[in-house]
C-alpha cells in the first residue's frame, strides 16, 4: 500500500496527534492520581491505595511519551531541532520532574518511616503537576509564536528565555492540561476505589472538570483575540520543501480560520464540553466508568481542538514568521514517511491490544483491606 507524499504527511500529523492523545489519556490518568496524591489520601493506606492503581501500568502508559517523542524525530525532524534547542531549559525541567516518577513508586514504601513516605508523595506529586504543566504552557506558547529564525543553511536560532514561556497565557493553558489530568485522574480513582477516598475522588472530579470548563472557555476567547498564522502563499505542498519557500502573514483572530472555512470542525470543541460535563453526570451519579470514558474523549477533544486551529502550523515563529515550520515543510522524506507508516501500522495493534488485555487482567477495586492485607508486596 502506498500513499503519495501529501496523503503520507496529513497521515502522520494525525499520527502525531493519536501519540499525544495517547499519552494525554493513558499515562494522564497516571498523572493525574500524582496530583491528587497530597490532596485526597488523608493517611498512608489512604496514599497506598492511590499508588497501587495506576503502580502496575504506570511506566507501560510512559511509553506514549517516549513514542511521541521518537515520532517527532522520525516524521518532524525540523520541528524536533528546533524545539528541543529552543526550549532546552523548559524540557529539563520536565525530565527533572519525570525522574521522581520511578523512583517514587519503587522507594516510598520500602521504610516505615512517615517523614520518608511524605517526601516521595511529594516527589510523585511533583513528577506529576509540572510536566502536566509545562505541557499546556508549551501548547500556549505554540499560539503566541515561538522566537526563532533560520538562516539560509537552515540552522535554527532560538532568541528567547525559559521565563518567557511563562507568560499569562500560556500559564492559562497550563491550567487547562493541570485540570484535564486531575480530571483523568479523579475519575480513574472514583472507578478504582471504594468508600471514602472513592467520595473524594468524585469531588475532586467536579471540581477539577468546572476549573477545566472555565479555563478552555477563557482560553479559546483569548485566542479569538490573538494574532494568529494565516499561510499567503506556498509551492506545491505535495511535493520537497524547506521552510524557507512560503510567505506567512499574522491576522487577529486567524487561529479560528480552520473552523470558519469547515463548520463541522465546530463539533470537536463542542466534544470537550460535552465529554467534561458527562464527566460531571457520571461522577454525581456514581457512573464512574462512564465518567472516565467522558473525561478520555475529553481529552481527546482538547487536543484535537488546539491541532486543528494550529493546522498546518506546527511550530509558528515570532520572529521570522516565514520560517514557521508546517506539517507541509518539516516532514522527512517521502521513505522515511512510508517506511514509519508500515512500522506503525503493524506496531499499533499489538500495543493496543497487549494494553487492553493488560488493562482487563488488573480490573478491580483497590481497596483498604485489599493493601493491608498485601503490605509487604504492593507498593
Amino acid at each position: 500500500m502506498l500513499f503519495d507524499y501529501l496523503t503520507l504527511k496529513l497521515i502522520w500529523w494525525l499520527l502525531v496527534g493519536v501519540l499525544l492523545i495517547g499519552f494525554a489519556i493513558m499515562d494522564g490518568h497516571d498523572m493525574g492520581v500524582g496530583i491528587l496524591l497530597p490532596i485526597l489520601g488523608k493517611d498512608d493506606t489512604d496514599r497506598r491505595v492511590m499508588i497501587n492503581t495506576v503502580a502496575p501500568h504506570w511506566d507501560g502508559n510512559q511509553v506514549w511519551f517516549i513514542t511521541a517523542g521518537g515520532a517527532i524525530f522520525a516524521a518532524w525532524p525540523f520541528v524536533y531541532a528546533t524545539a528541543f534547542s529552543g526550549m532546552y531549559w523548559a524540557l529539563l525541567l520536565v525530565l527533572f520532574a519525570l525522574f521522581f516518577r520511578p523512583v517514587g513508586f519503587e522507594y516510598r514504601s520500602k521504610l516505615p518511616n512517615p517523614a520518608w513516605r511524605r517526601s516521595w508523595d511529594w516527589g510523585l506529586f511533583a513528577g506529576s503537576a509540572v510536566p502536566a504543566l509545562v505541557f499546556g504552557v508549551a501548547f500556549g506558547n505554540l499560539f503566541q509564536g515561538v522566537p526563532f529564525h533560520l538562516d539560509e543553511t537552515m540552522r535554527s536560532f532560538y532568541t528567547g528565555s525559559f521565563w518567557a514561556l511563562l507568560n499569562p497565557f500560556a500559564l492559562l493553558c497550563g491550567v487547562v492540561s493541570l485540570s484535564l489530568l486531575a480530571l483523568q485522574g479523579a475519575t480513574f480513582l472514583a472507578h478504582r476505589t471504594d468508600g471514602a477516598l472513592q467520595a473524594r475522588a468524585r469531588s475532586a472530579g467536579l471540581v477539577a472538570a468546572t476549573v477545566l470548563l472555565l479555563s478552555f472557555s477563557a482560553g479559546g476567547l483569548w485566542v479569538s483575540h490573538l494574532d494568529g498564522y494565516v499561510i499567503r502563499s506556498i509551492p506545491d505542498v505535495g511535493g520537497a520543501l524547506n521552510p524557507l519557500m512560503k510567505e506567512v502573514g499574522r491576522e487577529t483572530g486567524a487561529w479560528f480560520a480552520n473552523y470558519r472555512a469547515h463548520a463541522a470542525l465546530w463539533l470537536v470543541p463542542a466534544v470537550a464540553y460535552a465529554g467534561a460535563l458527562l464527566a460531571m453526570a457520571g461522577l454525581d451519579r456514581g457512573k464512574t466508568l462512564l465518567a472516565f470514558i467522558a473525561s478520555s474523549l475529553s481529552c481527546l477533544a482538547v487536543i484535537l481542538t488546539a491541532g486543528v486551529a494550529l493546522f498546518p502550523f506546527v511550530l509558528p515563529s515570532s520572529t521570522m514568521p516565514k520560517a514557521s515550520l508546517t506539517a507541509w515543510d518539516a516532514t522527512s522524506s517521502y521513505v522515511t514517511l512510508n517506511v514509519m507508516l508500515y512500522v506503525a501500522l503493524i506496531f499499533t495493534p499489538i500495543v493496543l491490544a497487549y494494553t487492553g488485555w493488560a488493562y482487563r487482567v488488573m480490573a478491580g477495586k483497590v481497596t483498604r483491606d485489599y493493601v493491608a492485607a498485601n503490605d509487604k508486596a504492593l507498593y
